[in-house]
């Protein structure tokens, strides 16, 4: 199966656990606005994405969703699960989307019998948790907003990006109330520091696009403006 094979969790792991897995997995599709589950969910399989885009937020208590991480490609969406079967944070596609998913139980016995398997789960949430940090770095008071807005598309535009002749276009539709999700502000005034970016020509804006004109530049500005 060459949609199992892009996953990165399965990478390296022994030809009987691969066996095992796909012998257990299932395939399903998504349509953009869909959930796959939802805060506090009892949850009992593990996701990857296949294809498409998968966004994973929180809401606070004035039901104002934050946008923790946002997922492509051979990504896995829910291993804390694999704790306790309870969601939580809320998953939503960004566009239609595949899935592969594993009974958490089978996948559990799979990776008591593949150190490669456990390893590579282990390393899956030591980056997210490195990703964490630097979020909660990124997004403190001390950091100007168009410096945020910055990073953050910069960071969209290496995992997201498509080469144009005008820059590098993140390869999905994101309005500027999704991206203020993102950040944890306003839309009016990630509009207005937006405007700032494409006037300094770091960044065009279009329609629900996004293109960074030149992704060194873009960087540098982030980390010295």
């Amino acid at each position: 199966m060459d949609k199992f094979n892009s996953i990165k969790i399965f990478s390296n792991i022994n030809s009987s656990s691969k066996k095992n897995l796909i012998k257990y997995s299932k395939i399903k599709k998504y349509k953009k606005g869909e959930h796959l589950f939802l805060d506090r969910d009892r949850v009992n399989c593990i996701y990857f994405v296949l294809a498409g885009i998968a966004s994973l937020y929180k809401l606070n208590s004035a039901h104002d969703k934050k946008v923790i991480f946002i997922y492509g490609k051979g990504e896995i969406l829910n291993e804390v699960i694999l704790q306790k079967n309870m969601s939580s944070l809320n998953c939503e596609f960004l566009c239609d989307t595949e899935i592969l998913e594993i009974p958490s139980t089978k996948f559990l016995e799979v990776m008591s019998c593949d150190f490669q398997l456990s390893r590579n789960v282990i390393d899956s949430m030591a980056y997210k948790i490195r990703r964490l940090y630097h979020q909660l770095k990124n997004t403190s008071n001390s950091i100007r907003l168009d410096k945020q807005i910055a990073s953050k598309l910069w960071k969209l535009s290496r995992d997201f990006g498509k080469e144009t002749d005008e820059g590098i276009e993140i390869d999905f539709n994101l309005s500027i109330s999704y991206l203020a999700d993102m950040l944890g502000s306003k839309r009016e005034t990630v509009s207005r520091q937006l405007k700032i970016l494409s006037e300094k020509e770091l960044i065009i804006v279009k329609r629900n696009r996004f293109i960074v004109v030149d992704r060194e530049k873009l960087l540098k500005y982030f980390r010295n403006s």
